[in-house]
């Protein structure tokens, strides 16, 4: 079994995990045995996640089926029933899902093997969270996937029902077939959030607009699960009045999900442009920051 590349981080605090392309910061709170045990757990479980999840990409790069899962792994099968609620209507595979069911997997591991008051395994910004009684985290929301300037912050209650948070968006480490720089998605577990992050960001979109740039994503990737969809690689200039309308498809798309009960909110960012998707009857699972710039 290949071992993955295991440090604890400068600061003596925060856990590194790397594998591969999974590149795992993890950080718990509680007493010093709790947190060795908890981080014991965590470099436990990582080692042959890799592997696991690699015996059965083929089948994890196929469109999620609605109803039917092929997969066997639990990582697997948690990234499966993150998609198929969106398998029905949209192109999806159990890979949309596979950074936040990692993080979920690990920080589950952790939580099942310590008492801990907080912990938070962040997967390439797509991140799953624990929060003890009384607890709350604050999480930055950033404006692109691909470099650390924050737009606003978030801060997650113990009684807030969100426990992940995932970004996407053209900027990030996958492709996109919409044109958003950046949606950041609450929900429940971090898989779900990761799964509509993808969808809502792929909703953001001017179809055939002669400004956006995009290419198969075989051409970018010979073994991507999009294939031959064009992704988006480039957008130009555009007025004010397509990128409202840019984000208002991908608000929509937000709004439909949230009355699902599939997120607890969104932030659609695009060339300078924010729009807010988040409950009004429930103010504490709205982005404290965010809900006084714009609640919808």
């Amino acid at each position: 079994m290949r071992l993955p590349q295991i440090a604890m981080l400068a600061d003596g605090r925060r856990l590194h995990l790397q594998d591969g392309p999974i590149d795992l910061i993890v950080e718990a709170w509680g007493s010093e045995g709790n947190v060795r045990a908890a981080y014991d757990a965590a470099i436990r479980r990582f080692t042959g996640l890799l592997d696991e999840l690699c015996g059965e990409l083929a089948e994890l790069r196929k469109p999620a089926h609605p109803f039917a899962c092929m997969l066997q792994g639990g990582v697997a099968r948690r990234m499966y029933d993150a998609v198929a609620p969106f398998a029905s209507e949209h192109f999806i595979t159990s890979m949309a899902a596979v950074a936040g069911a990692v993080a979920e997997e690990i920080l589950g591991a952790m939580v099942d093997a310590a008492s801990l008051q907080r912990a938070y395994v962040n997967n390439g910004g797509d991140i799953a969270i624990h929060l003890g009684e009384g607890e709350r985290f604050t999480v930055g929301l950033v404006d692109r996937p691909d470099r650390s300037g924050l737009m606003k912050t978030s801060v997650i209650d113990f009684d807030d029902p969100a426990r992940g948070i995932a970004t996407s968006g053209r900027h990030g480490r996958s492709f996109s077939l919409g044109i958003a720089d950046a949606v950041t998605v609450l929900a429940r577990t971090a898989a779900q959030a990761d799964a509509a992050a993808t969808i809502i960001a792929n909703a953001v979109d001017l179809p055939g607009h002669p400004a956006v740039l995009r290419c198969p994503a075989h051409d970018l990737q010979p073994d991507s699960d999009l294939g031959a969809r064009l992704v988006t690689r480039d957008v130009g200039d555009l007025p004010h009045d397509e990128i409202e309308e840019a984000l208002e498809a991908g608000a929509g798309k937000a709004r439909a999900l949230l009355a699902r009960g599939l997120i607890e909110s969104a932030a659609l960012r695009l060339h300078g442009e924010t729009r807010i998707v988040a409950p009004k009857a429930r103010p504490a699972a709205v982005p404290r920051q965010m809900a006084r710039e714009s609640a919808m």
